[in-house]
């Protein structure tokens, strides 16, 4: 193996350079980052959908929306309220708790008194809402609840927002739109531009 005269090393240098210069690297523009930052925002609201099924399969975690003001100041209209389905027998005074009623909606109300049912794992509830002067009407009688672990105030009219037809499906074309644009084969020549020479 020779070694290179001074001449032929400089020759070497400038032809080096001049590859360079002919295939410069460009930074990736605004569009690209904007692209690659809402790509990292589906995909981490995907991984939230996903966290969300798992939790309701195997937790009995759940979403409860309020539209009214019962449980105010607590739990103002218009919160979401992260639930857990436990068995009565683990509810005290003092939870909120949701009871599910057949034929109407759930109520979400705190508990003031728990009674024993006739069953052995089967309790008698006693509810009030925070906004409340009196206890509800009726108690109830369950075998299990979902009790609240906590509250979101103002969570709900997004979810609500977010379920519209009509924003569901712009939301979908949106996401295929930037997957598309996110895997569409480039061109050979940008594709060089990009990345420096082949």
């Amino acid at each position: 193996m020779t070694a290179l005269t001074r001449r032929e090393a400089r020759a070497q240098q400038s032809g080096e350079a001049g590859a360079r210069a002919q295939h410069p690297t460009r930074r990736p523009g605004f569009a690209r980052a904007l692209g690659d930052a809402l790509l990292w925002l589906a995909a981490a609201a995907g991984v939230v959908c996903i966290v969300l099924v798992l939790l309701a399969a195997t937790a009995q975690i759940t979403l409860i929306l309020f539209r009214t003001g019962s449980m105010s100041p607590t739990i103002p209209a218009g919160s979401v309220a992260v639930v857990q389905r436990v068995p009565a027998s683990a509810v005290e005074v003092g939870d909120v708790v949701t009871v599910d009623r057949p034929g109407d909606l759930p109520v979400t109300h705190r508990v003031t008194a728990v009674q024993p049912g006739a069953a052995a794992g089967e309790r008698v509830l006693t509810l009030r809402g925070d906004a409340n002067a009196v206890d509800d009407p009726f108690p109830y009688t369950v075998t299990s609840v979902r009790t609240v672990l906590f509250a979101v105030p103002g969570l709900a009219t997004v979810i609500v927002a977010l379920g519209h037809p009509v924003v569901l499906g712009g939301m979908t074309v949106a996401a295929a739109a930037l997957v598309v644009w996110a895997f569409w084969p480039r061109s050979p020549r940008r594709a060089r531009t990009e990345g420096g020479p082949p």
